[in-house]
C-alpha cells in the first residue's frame, strides 16, 4: 500500500478516532434509545448520539433515529461530513497531520515507544517507514482503523448515513464546528507527551475487539451506565486535559449554536458522538440546566 493511499485510509478513521477517544460518558442509567427530544414550549429539537464507525450488520439503525429524521427540517452534524471527501480538505489534512523537514516519529518518540510501535507493526506486516511521517494523532487513527477493519467496521456510521440521506432528500444541513477545527485537534493529540500517548494507544489496541462489541450493544440499547463503565469514567480521571479539550470545551461552544435553534421555525436534528450528549458536562445536562424539557424517544 502506498504512503498516500495509507493516508487516505487514515482519513476515513479520523472521525473514528474522535469517537473512540471520546468514548461515552453516561449518567442516565438504562435508556430507551440514544435519541432525545428537547423542547421549550412549542419549540423542539432532536438530539441523537452517534457512532462514527459501524458494520453493515448494525443496520437498520434503531427506529427512533428514523422518527427524528422524518420529523426534522434540518440536520446538524459535528462537522461537514460530506466535505471530508473533498480533495482540498484531504490536502489540508495531509499538511496538518504529518511531519515536515527532519521531524518524524523516530525523532519525536523515545526508544521504548518507537520500538513498541515497530514491534506492533511487525505483526501486521507494515514497515514502520510507511508511517514515519505521521503525527501521533494520525498514527493512532491508522492503527485503530486497521483493527476496526478486521472486525468489519467501516466509516459508514450514523453521521455518514444521515448526511447522505439529508443531501439526497433535499434537507438543509448544518455543522457545529468547521472541519479545520477537528483537523487541528487531531494534529495536537499527544503533543508534548508523544511517547506516552503512543505507548498507551498501543496498549488500548488489544482491547478494541471486546470494547467495540460491548459499546455497540450498549449504544443500541441506550445503556449509558455500561458505556460510562467501559470508557469515559477512566478518561476523565486519568486524562483530564483530554476530557476538557475533547468534550467540555466543544460542548460549551456547540451550546451557543444549539440554543438559537429553539427560536426559529424549523425542527433541527442534531447528530453528535454519543459522548457529547451525556454526563455532567454533556449537552443534555446543559440543556436541562437551562430549563429545557428532555424526553427520550422509545
Amino acid at each position: 500500500m502506498s504512503g498516500y493511499r495509507q493516508f487516505r485510509v487514515s482519513i476515513a478513521a479520523v472521525r473514528g478516532l474522535l469517537m473512540f477517544a471520546c468514548a461515552l460518558w453516561g449518567a442516565h442509567g438504562w435508556a430507551e434509545s440514544a435519541v432525545w427530544q428537547a423542547s421549550s414550549g412549542e419549540q423542539k429539537i432532536y438530539l441523537g448520539g452517534t457512532v462514527h464507525l459501524l458494520r453493515p450488520s448494525d443496520y437498520p439503525l434503531p427506529e427512533p433515529f428514523e422518527t427524528a429524521y422524518q420529523n426534522s427540517d434540518e440536520l446538524y452534524f459535528e462537522t461537514d461530513v460530506a466535505g471530508l471527501n473533498d480533495f482540498a480538505v484531504q490536502a489540508r489534512m495531509l499538511q496538518a497531520l504529518t511531519y515536515t523537514g527532519t521531524d518524524s516519529l523516530r525523532t519525536v518518540l523515545d526508544d521504548e515507544a518507537y520500538q513498541a510501535l515497530a514491534n506492533h507493526l511487525a505483526t501486521t506486516g507494515m514497515p514502520i517507514q510507511m508511517l514515519e511521517k505521521f503525527k501521533p494523532g494520525l498514527l493512532v487513527s491508522t492503527l485503530q482503523v486497521m483493527e476496526f477493519q478486521k472486525m468489519g467496521f467501516t466509516p459508514q456510521g450514523v453521521d455518514t448515513y444521515f448526511s447522505a440521506r439529508a443531501i439526497g432528500d433535499g434537507k438543509a444541513v448544518g455543522e457545529l464546528e468547521p472541519i479545520d477545527a477537528q483537523i487541528d485537534f487531531i494534529a495536537r493529540m499527544g503533543e508534548g507527551k508523544e511517547s506516552e500517548f503512543v505507548r498507551l494507544s498501543l496498549e488500548d489496541l488489544e482491547d478494541i475487539p471486546e470494547s467495540m462489541a460491548q459499546m455497540i450493544d450498549a449504544w443500541r440499547r441506550g445503556d449509558n451506565e455500561t458505556l460510562a463503565t467501559l470508557f469515559v469514567n477512566d478518561m476523565k480521571v486519568t486524562h483530564p486535559d483530554l476530557y476538557d479539550t475533547l468534550l467540555v470545551q466543544r460542548n460549551n461552544a456547540w451550546m451557543q449554536i444549539i440554543e438559537p435553534m429553539f427560536r426559529d421555525d424549523d425542527t433541527e436534528f442534531v447528530l453528535v458522538g454519543a459522548a457529547h450528549l451525556v454526563g455532567e458536562d454533556g449537552l443534555l445536562s446543559q440543556l436541562q440546566a437551562k430549563g429545557y424539557t428532555l424526553t427520550q424517544l422509545p
